[in-house]
């Protein structure tokens, strides 16, 4: 596609027009698809959305950065490869599966497997993919072509793999623990998918009558009194002597007379409550540990949809939470309820469904970590794996430090079947396929007669996050051809862009499967992106009407737009507080870009005139801007500063580029301007273009092909971002002095409202510092003056201003109030008196004199000595005009 640049040009940008034009020219150019070569290879894995979901906030900060990280490294000669796919998410799509067919009047448990299945894959067929398409409409630069699924056939087969292998490795083993049970998906869930919620409950306390006698009764507390039906014992502490002579004894469950022994254990705080401890093995992690160690019997009193079951004798089909409304009432009818407290307790809460989970005793599948994390724990520890902010490093090393063993297993439908095929005798194989299941089955039992239907595939499937543990090297097929040409070439990735909420989840997993798979880190960094919040801090969710369509913002406001405004206020790891003024000043942004764009094409140019040297001062100062720019952007990225690098791209477009330099060298009202300054322009903005594509690449494509005649397939996003150059500091500090120059004539000219066609003059008191006669061309351009004088003394009858030492005066015919002088002195005087002791605080604190680096103390001490000269030369002019 090439436009000529001579086409008329529209006065308003039109984002919707312009962003599905360059989304599709990219994608036909081929742009976005990596192969590997000889260039060094930059790659990203894109966090996988659920398979089912659709574009949300966080998913649109996520990918904004990611875009920016892939498209500046593709403008850095990198091979960019950024793999995009979605996650199978078992519990989440199996519920929404459930729901439609409940809706249609089928229930799951009159399907079979397999009939269950085919609804899921059409359901995932229909609405799978939906999120991908929307982050087109964002311009991420996936690489299309490589989308993966978690259960798409290579991912699959790694996933058996994997598991297999781990199972022959002695880290996978089948047991009966206490797990988290989702009462509402019917699945166990791992620690990391509970999630703690600090709720108001009651402290119930209940008196258990001893078995041999009458009147003598031991208080217990609990928050869940309906889990007393399942009580095996009630424990105290052996040291505590209150209840020494119980030690031993039988105590009655109360409602059903169940007599239970008293036990000593020294778990029990002596201090807590009643110092007696209810024991229901069943239903609580500690009290299956205290059960264990006691030989307890274990009564588990729910069924898996958390309803009594018949064990509890009583409430059976109830719900737990209708029970335990129901039995304080029956207890103390009974006379075993002693009093109720209010008490503030945190309870867990199933992090897919919302709903409380259930401690469980179930035969689950397991992994062993405790050998598996030590190479992830230490090479993130010692900074092999960057973490941006390294604030999450304290929280990694707790969580690796503690780690329990994995619960793998999910009593599910979707997902992957768990490759353990049991013989009729209990026993089972691991294996891969059923073909290899009969074979090993026949080996175990020493039946070569054996056939296939005598083997019973396991019901479970695995755990989401057992998939996507594997993610960056599965994308490459590097489980199932570990020697292959990809993964030996992407491997290992380069960033890793995501949400500090699955840390745990997913990111010290991946770390974990690569060094166990590839006995390398996944990815040299993490860059935590924080949370979207609206602007009064609060989580966005559909409930509170507080979440903005992705996809209207974009309507609205352009995809640019949105992007920056997502970025304006986003350090990493912090979290954002969103309002539409974001995308709305991201908009405006585009509009600022773009009316700078239909200044310059709309000059007229002359090859007949020559370049003022205003112009060639102009141009000279903003070419070592841009190297100054560059530079820091390059320090900005190395860094993970995301927003800090855009908003330096923004100002720099805003205020140099568009405020001061176009400013400069623009020509007389209807005059032409020379060809030499406006070539350098054109090569100027080019340049800007290049370094905030990255950031908003519609617009700057838009631009780039319309700054100058393009050949067919070229573009800016595979154009070069040319490496910073030297530039000139002492150039650019003292064009910091023109500006504050110029800005104090502007002032003058509003305080007295003198239009800016009139010409002024100005008298120059050369100080120490602020006065640099080699521009003065380009003050009296930007101020408007007929003349610029040096000075040695006081001119009276002016109005005045300064630039650090030096005293600035614009002659005004006595039109100047001298009360009104003093008074603005006076004020300034007073300005920079705070200012200097707030830079003495800083040089005062020795830590900071001797621990920060020598450039930066060298400039506070510039900052004092430019803050005395100026109070110097302030308190003169207040005492000459006193």
């Amino acid at each position: 596609m090439n436009q000529m640049a001579e086409m008329e040009i529209p006065s308003k940008y039109n984002p919707a027009e312009v962003e599905d034009k360059w989304y599709r020219y990219w994608l036909d150019q081929g742009f976005f698809h990596s192969e590997p070569n000889h260039r060094e290879p930059y790659t990203i894995v894109i966090p996988p959305p659920n398979v089912t979901g659709v574009l949300h906030m966080g998913h649109m900060l996520n990918n904004t950065i990611q875009d920016i990280l892939v498209r500046r490294a593709r403008m850095k000669g990198k091979n960019a490869c950024w793999v995009p796919g979605t996650d199978h998410a078992s519990i989440a799509t199996e519920a929404k599966v459930v729901n439609k067919l409940r809706a249609e009047g089928i229930e799951k448990s009159a399907l079979s497997r397999a009939e269950f299945l085919e609804h899921a894959w059409d359901w995932t067929h229909k609405h799978g993919g939906i999120i991908l398409e929307q982050l087109k409409k964002l311009g991420a630069s996936c690489d299309w072509e490589r989308t993966c699924f978690t259960m798409d056939e290579p991912r699959s087969e790694s996933v058996i793999r994997v598991f297999v292998d781990l199972y022959e490795k002695g880290y996978i083993y089948r047991g009966v623990r206490m797990v988290n049970w989702d009462p509402k998906a019917q699945t166990a869930l791992s620690d990391e998918e509970v999630i703690y919620k600090e709720v108001q409950s009651k402290l119930y306390y209940l008196r258990y009558r001893l078995e041999d006698a009458r009147e003598e009764y031991i208080t217990i507390a609990t928050t869940r009194p309906e889990t007393i039906l399942g009580d095996t014992a009630v424990c105290v502490n052996p040291a505590d002597e209150r209840f020494a002579h119980l030690i031993g004894k039988k105590v009655l469950v109360p409602l059903i007379n169940r007599p239970v022994p008293v036990i000593a254990d020294e778990y029990v705080d002596m201090e807590f409550g009643t110092g007696c401890l209810k024991i229901t093995p069943a239903h609580d992690e500690n009290d299956y540990v205290i059960g264990m160690k006691h030989n307890l019997e274990s009564v588990d009193i729910f069924n898996d949809d958390g309803t009594l079951s018949e064990k509890a004798q009583l409430f059976v089909g109830e719900d737990r939470f209708v029970v335990r409304d129901k039995i304080v009432p029956e207890l103390e009818k009974a006379g075993n309820l002693v009093k109720v407290e209010d008490y503030v307790n945190k309870v867990g809460f199933s992090e897919r469904t919302d709903v409380v989970i259930e401690p469980k005793l179930s035969a689950q599948w397991f992994l062993k970590m405790e050998e598996l994390v030590k190479p992830a724990l230490e090479n993130v520890m010692n900074d092999k794996v960057q973490f941006h902010p390294a604030k999450f490093k304290n929280i990694y090393r707790h969580w690796m430090g503690n780690i329990k063993d994995w619960c793998i297993s999910r009593q599910l439908w979707w997902g992957h079947r768990i490759p353990v095929y049991y013989l009729p005798d209990g026993s089972f194989v691991v294996a891969a396929n059923e073909a290899e299941a009969l074979q090993k089955a026949r080996v175990k039992t020493g039946n070569p007669a054996l056939a296939l239907n005598a083997l019973r595939q396991e019901e479970d499937v695995l755990d989401t996050w057992f998939s996507s543990w594997l993610w960056p090297i599965s994308v490459f097929d590097g489980i199932n051809r570990p020697g292959n040409e990809e993964i030996n070439y992407y491997y290992p990735t380069s960033d890793l862009v995501t949400a500090p909420d699955i840390i745990f989840f997913w990111v010290a997993r991946m770390i974990i499967a690569g060094y166990e798979y590839r006995g390398n880190f996944p990815f040299r960094n993490v860059y935590f992106t924080g949370m979207v919040r609206d602007k009064q801090g609060r989580k966005m969710s559909k409930s509170l009407g507080n979440s903005p369509e992705p996809l209207e913002l974009i309507k609205k406001y352009g995809a640019d737009g949105v992007r920056v405004g997502m970025l304006l206020c986003s350090p990493a790891g912090s979290d954002l507080l969103f309002d539409e003024s974001l995308p709305q000043q991201g908009s405006n942004f585009s509009t600022k870009i773009w009316n700078a764009f239909r200044l310059v094409k709309n000059w007229e140019v002359s090859s007949a005139i020559p370049q003022p040297e205003h112009s060639r001062l102009a141009l000279n100062w903003f070419s070592n801007k841009i190297e100054e720019v560059t530079a820091a952007l390059d320090d900005h990225f190395e860094k993970f500063r995301i927003s800090d690098a855009l908003m330096l791209v923004y100002t720099t477009v805003r205020d140099e580029f568009s405020g001061w330099l176009l400013e400069m060298v623009k020509p007389g009202y209807q005059q032409p301007i020379d060809v030499q300054t406006y070539e350098a322009v054109i090569a100027l903005f080019d340049r800007l273009l290049r370094l905030l594509h990255p950031f908003m690449p519609f617009i700057t494509e838009e631009i780039w092909q319309l700054l100058v005649a393009r050949k067919p397939g070229e573009s800016i996003m595979v154009s070069d971002q040319t490496a910073g150059q030297p530039f000139d500091p002492a150039l650019l500090e003292a064009f910091e002095n023109v500006k504050e120059m110029v800005s104090g004539i502007r002032k003058i000219r509003l305080d007295h409202n003198i239009a800016n066609k009139e010409p002024l003059s100005l008298c120059i008191q050369p100080g120490d510092k602020g006065y640099e006669p080699a521009f003065e061309c380009v003050v009296a351009k930007l101020g408007n003056l007929a003349s610029i004088e040096v000075v040695e003394k006081e001119v009276n009858g002016a109005a005045s201003f300064r630039v650090k030492s030096t005293n600035c005066y614009v002659p005004l015919g006595g039109q100047v109030d001298a009360a009104e002088e003093l008074k603005k002195l006076e004020t300034e005087l007073q300005y920079t008196r705070g200012f200097l002791a707030s830079v003495m605080k800083k040089l005062g604190n020795e830590r900071f004199v001797q621990s920060a680096p020598e450039a930066v103390v060298a400039k506070e001490r510039d900052k004092q000595a430019d803050a005395e000269a100026k109070i110097r030369v302030l308190e003169e002019r207040i005492a000459a005009l006193k």
